[in-house]
């Protein structure tokens, strides 16, 4: 009973430990809109309609300093630099359900 106990909640804390996309994107809605409708800062392309793998390849050259869009690169590098990879997932997996 133990071992029950103890697996259901190992699997409950991991839950938590689960990267959360919309919780991430509240970060990012200030600049680009509730639903990734608004050019940040007037500069950015607008994020809504864009898949996960683009998203990701994105936010992934930001946050390497690789990656410079509309002039954005510093900006976004800053953003992204404590995103962790499962971060950037789930960032992905959200915007992509905006249209």
């Amino acid at each position: 009973m133990k071992k029950i106990s103890l697996a259901l909640l190992l699997v409950g804390a991991t839950s938590f430990l689960v990267a959360d996309g919309a919780a991430l994107y509240k970060k990012c809605a200030g600049c680009h809109g509730a639903k990734g409708e608004k050019k940040a800062l007037g500069k950015s392309a607008v994020i809504s309609g864009l898949t996960a793998d683009k998203i990701v390849e994105d936010l992934k050259g930001y946050k390497a300093g690789t990656l410079n869009l509309h002039g954005m690169g510093g900006l976004m590098k800053g953003q992204t630099a404590a995103l962790s990879d499962d971060d950037i997932k789930a960032l992905g997996e959200y915007i992509a359900t905006f249209k």
